[in-house]
């Protein structure tokens, strides 16, 4: 795989030299970037590789394509540039002058923190699945070891639909959809918007979630707590360090709490962290054996993990914002700060 990656590096290199022409860089940017590249190639190739050797092939991978996507940007400026300056002939005209029109815009916060979550888990060897807004009960609940009249349910301020239809509560739902279509072993993260009614300086009716879960033969703790350390340095810096909590949660077994030295104070104890040192970041476990039930996967053979985290609690963490109703009010003059 990397002496195949290698292949394809110079022979980027080596075509993107001779473009001359904006027709010719949408060619090579679909050679390599299109649905059938060799990027979209060498992602399907990974399937077949130990998954000792995925997260490693992955983040080559990913490497190469924000090379490629950075390159071809760069040739696009300099060819517009270039066509400008012809196009005026020997007309007194300075093209470099910026111009006048309204500034160009830039993501949302929230939009830039979830990219870079599926990036990380992305070259971790997880893979992205969605699934609807709307759901049953029983995807949001009851396959989710969650049955009727569960405490557990007091937890969640649900928006119903209807008796047996709600506006989902956490993507966990899109775990159960997956597990019925696909076999072990898999990895994936699922990222979408969930809603509950409660809205406060911390809570919004309309929020932003991650997921994921690993399910192999053997998974550990040991497993999650490599991952979580992985993804919450990447995060928020090598010098971050974790804690497990023991909690509950029904879809899981044993279940904890993530906090995380608190990224204000660095532990030594501020009023973002409440004077602990600690800041709580996620939440994750073991797949308890009643959801496997659910999905037909035989606990004896199969073991994994599960985690959850909103995206709109790292993004206030990591930009230092202390209202998450600021990142919904679309103020540019907060915005723009991003």
């Amino acid at each position: 795989m990397i002496e195949k990656l290698q292949q394809h590096r110079d022979d980027f290199d080596s075509r993107i030299v001779g473009v001359s022409s904006l027709q010719e860089l949408k060619q090579l940017r679909s050679d390599f970037l299109g649905k059938k590249g060799c990027i979209s190639l060498m992602l399907n190739d990974m399937r077949s590789l130990p998954n000792a050797e995925k997260p490693q092939a992955g983040k080559h991978i990913n490497e190469f394509k924000q090379s490629i996507e950075s390159l071809i940007k760069a040739k696009t400026q300099d060819l517009e540039k270039k066509s400008d300056q012809s196009s005026v002939g020997g007309e007194t005209f300075d093209t470099t002058l910026p111009g006048r029109g309204e500034p160009s815009g830039s993501l949302h916060p929230v939009t830039q923190v979830m990219e870079e979550i599926i990036s990380i888990f992305f070259s971790l060897g997880f893979s992205v699945k969605e699934g609807p807004e709307i759901e049953t009960d029983f995807y949001n609940f009851e396959a989710l070891n969650i049955p009727k009249d569960h405490p557990a349910r007091d937890m969640q301020d649900t928006f119903y639909v209807d008796d047996e239809t709600v506006l989902r509560t956490h993507t966990s739902p899109v775990q159960i959809h997956v597990m019925e279509k696909q076999a072990p072993p898999l990895r994936i993260i699922a990222p979408g918007r969930v809603f509950r009614c409660d809205s406060d300086v911390s809570h919004t009716p309309m929020f932003h979630q991650i997921e994921g879960l690993m399910v192999d033969k053997n998974v550990s703790f040991g497993d999650l707590k490599g991952v979580m350390d992985i993804f919450l340095q990447e995060v928020f810096g090598k010098q971050t360090r974790l804690r497990f909590r023991p909690s509950f949660f029904p879809f899981t077994c044993p279940s904890a709490e993530v906090d995380i030295e608190c990224v204000m104070c660095s532990g030594k104890g501020c009023r973002v962290c409440s004077a602990t040192g600690w800041i709580e970041i996620l939440g994750c476990g073991m797949v308890d054996p009643a959801v496997f039930k659910f999905v037909d996967y035989d606990s004896e053979k199969w073991t994994g993990f599960a985690f959850g985290l909103g995206i709109e609690r790292i993004a206030m963490l990591k930009y230092g914002i202390n209202d998450i109703r600021l990142l919904f009010e679309n103020d540019l003059r907060f915005l723009k700060q991003f």
